[in-house]
């Protein structure tokens, strides 16, 4: 068996894919956090919240109401996007021309909530949910036995980082939005219902976040702490990437999750704060990250 550094190519492979999944929800997290902040420039810091709630109602959803995973992918998503349509209707727009510190207290203050109804709820123990049937046997390489499941998690989330992309940056419907955040009466003016815009792209950007917790409920322990366990490293992400940069928050989180991989490896006393490490050093070179714009 090869080595590199004194490690085996097979250990190394094996983090390589660890650290690829790891990546894919921290780029499906870090992109609708880069989505909410970008368009209504609101730090959404409930993000960490609803992905908690996307994997509780994944194991409600099986275990109250016998709905498979395969549904629950397409049905937690968008109820957890009407939830957060109400929110933003009830609480939020009436923030948005504050200071962005008040969206981030308001937003606090909810996940706060959210956490000690689910704590009181199932306690912090952990809620098991298996691993659909069609993904039980692992893919043969022939260097390594690659878990179905994981090799899933990595392709969906890919398709949806650039699904996502694409209609932001290249589609009219994308530019519509743009333009909307940045001279709302202006695009009023043309007949187009902002705040129509506004409350369906924050519902958006928090269907990803219980989308990816869907996406998690068979890999991770499904417990209320999982969303603040992972939602301080969600943020790195975004500031590393540029605040309100999709395509940075896309790329910087599938890259961070391989660097940790591989850190791991490596340094394993290191792979807990390599993020903060690289994102102190983004700042220190360019404040606004690797893909955000300058302030001119």
């Amino acid at each position: 068996m090869t080595e590199i550094f004194g490690v085996s190519t097979q250990a190394l492979l094996g983090q390589l894919v660890l650290g690829l999944v790891n990546g894919s929800f921290y780029a499906l997290l870090s992109l609708g956090l880069a989505v909410i902040f970008g368009m209504l420039n609101i730090i959404n810091f409930a993000h960490g919240a609803f992905y908690m709630i996307g994997a509780v109602m994944t194991w409600m959803a099986l275990n109250y109401f016998g709905i498979s995973y395969w549904w629950s992918l397409a049905l937690v998503p968008l109820v957890v996007g009407v939830v957060a349509v109400v929110i933003e209707r009830a609480l939020l727009q009436w923030l948005y021309k504050l200071d962005p510190l008040y969206g981030l207290l308001l937003t606090f203050g909810l996940a706060l909530i959210f956490e000690g109804v689910f704590r009181n709820a199932y306690g912090v123990s952990g809620l098991p949910y298996s691993i659909p049937e069609q993904f039980s046997e692992p893919l043969n390489l022939g260097f390594m036995l690659l878990p179905k499941y994981r090799a899933w998690v990595i392709l969906v989330s890919l398709v949806v980082c650039f699904a996502t992309w694409f209609l932001i940056e290249k589609t009219r419907l994308g530019a519509t939005l743009r333009a909307a955040t940045e001279n709302a009466k202006l695009t009023q003016a043309f007949g187009i219902n902002v705040p129509l815009l506004v409350m369906l792209t924050y519902g958006f950007g928090i269907a990803l976040a219980a989308f990816a917790g869907v996406l998690a409920a068979p890999t991770k322990q499904i417990s209320p702490l999982m969303g603040s366990n992972l939602i301080i490293g969600v943020f790195a992400v975004v500031v590393i990437g540029g605040m309100g940069s999709i395509l940075g928050a896309i790329v910087t989180g599938l890259a961070l999750g391989v660097i940790e991989g591989l850190t791991r490896v490596f340094y394993p006393e290191a792979s807990a704060t390599v993020v903060f490490i690289i994102m102190a050093l983004v700042l220190l070179v360019r404040p606004a990250g690797l893909f955000g714009k300058r302030e001119s």
